[in-house]
């Protein structure tokens, strides 16, 4: 479980880039992590995984204070940043460096990933392209087995047919005992994944809340009738026609619903979300 408590950072004194921020996830949870540029998606991450100090108030993931850095919770968390290294190692010398400081990493998976991705085994990870790279970092981060996985913007580089390997990889490895936390701009890419799903703008949480709640309530279709769409609670031109939102009248209505018409939607019309979604699942 990840919990933040009034949870605030600033980079430079008297410029919070996080104000007061409180949030829960649980365990077995797949989460988008969605915000406009500067918001402070990166900075959450960093703050989860004990890179960052909070300015005030306080994190916990999985009973641990992650500042504190110790052992255990270091050994049960893994972070992929947006931009990173490889050294120009072997693939099987890199393995054997890294793998020791996860006690539940298992080589079987990480070849399982590597397939999933395309990649052949006998590689130096230093000499491949940067999407090359990220494919090999993922499949490593992946195969560490740790209950908490945090990922900034983790498709960012890599092409059509990777992406929905990336997919198929977090479907793979994903059980009751993980947490993996995905922020990211590509909702197209991520959006069959997620079960849960936190937007975040300057300073707030607009909507926390399940993938299951959001389509019980809200149905999202597209159509090129305008009276349709006038009638609508919510609605955006897309080439064609409009994209549009409205409430779900009957279960079988249910639609999948399209992350790019509810970030819109949230921060539009956030009243209208409130009074749509149960109140608990707004922070």
């Amino acid at each position: 479980m990840i919990v933040l408590n009034n949870t605030s950072f600033s980079y430079r004194k008297n410029r919070p880039v996080l104000s007061d921020l409180s949030l829960e996830l649980q365990s077995g949870t797949v989460c988008g992590l969605l915000g406009r540029n500067g918001v402070g998606k990166s900075t959450m991450l960093y703050l989860m995984a004990g890179l960052l100090k909070p300015t005030t108030g306080s994190i916990t993931c999985n009973g641990f204070n992650p500042f504190k850095r110790d052992v255990a919770f270091l050994n049960d968390i893994f972070i992929v940043p947006e931009e990173f290294k490889l050294p120009s190692l072997p693939l099987a010398e890199y393995l054997k460096i890294n793998s020791v400081f996860y006690p539940r990493f298992s080589h079987d998976t990480f070849a399982r990933l590597m397939d999933i991705f395309g990649m052949p085994m006998d590689i130096n990870v230093g000499r491949l392209s940067m999407g090359q790279k990220k494919k090999v970092f993922l499949s490593f981060a992946m195969a560490c087995n740790t209950s908490i996985l945090l990922l900034d913007e983790p498709t960012n580089g890599l092409d059509i047919s990777s992406k929905r390997a990336f997919r198929m990889a977090v479907s793979a490895v994903m059980d009751d005992a993980k947490t993996i936390v995905i922020s990211t701009h590509q909702v197209y890419d991520v959006e069959q994944i997620l079960d849960h799903v936190i937007i975040a703008d300057t300073n707030r949480i607009l909507l926390n809340t399940s993938i299951m709640e959001v389509a019980s309530r809200l149905r999202f279709s597209f159509t090129y009738d305008k009276a349709r769409m006038e009638k609508a609670i919510f609605s955006m031109p897309i080439p064609g026609g409009y994209s549009i939102v409205e409430t779900v009248d009957n279960p079988l209505d249910e639609t999948d619903v399209n992350l790019e018409a509810l970030f819109e939607m949230t921060h539009q019309l956030p009243e209208t979300v409130t009074k749509i979604l149960s109140p608990d699942t707004i922070k």
